[in-house]
């Protein structure tokens, strides 16, 4: 999928390849760097090497239940969605949310455009029909994104996240059903 951003940069939301990895890490590696909003901390991230990566990257590949787009603006990859569909049998109509953009390019649609290429393939997923994930509770700007689209707060885990400053941080919990359970 092929957009134009509103700095004239040429954006595309697409499904890696494994030459994409070391991209994709420098990517991942950065973004701990610039937000304490993802549970990885900068530290844990550099414990990712090269070949993690290419193995992330082709797991999503063969797994018809798993989705990993990237958002490369001019061959610089940005940011990142991934629906990872339950492990257990009964959980199979779920699928967990990751998402994350570079600061730079926070404000500029890419992440409502990763967040859309997500639901519509999990619309269109035989047996996936709820999205889930949790949040931040001072993560305003992606719970305003969330509810833009239509995810809904299911409650709150209290002190969820101990930020590497000591600061905790509820986690908010929701979710969005995108199609009748079977």
């Amino acid at each position: 999928m092929q957009h134009f951003l509103p700095n004239g940069k040429q954006l595309m939301i697409r499904r890696p390849q494994v030459a994409d990895a070391a991209a994709c890490l420098h990517c991942f590696q950065q973004l701990t760097q610039e937000t304490d909003f993802l549970l990885y901390t900068p530290a844990e991230a550099k414990g990712f090497d090269l070949k993690k990566e290419e193995n992330f990257i082709q797991q999503h590949l063969q797994h018809p239940d798993h989705l990993f787009l990237i958002a490369d603006v001019e061959g610089e990859v940005v940011g990142s969605v991934s629906l990872n569909q339950g492990n257990f049998a009964k959980q199979h109509h779920r699928a967990l949310l990751g998402i994350g953009v570079l600061h730079r390019y926070w404000n500029m649609g890419i992440g409502r455009r990763l967040l859309t290429a997500a639901v519509r393939w999990a619309e269109a997923h035989p047996k996936i029909a709820v999205i889930h994930f949790e949040v931040l509770a001072t993560n305003e700007r992606a719970i305003q994104l969330y509810r833009n689209f239509n995810f809904t707060e299911h409650g709150r885990i209290p002190n969820g996240i101990v930020q590497p400053n000591g600061q905790l941080v509820d986690l908010v919990a929701m979710s969005k059903q995108i199609k009748p359970i079977h």
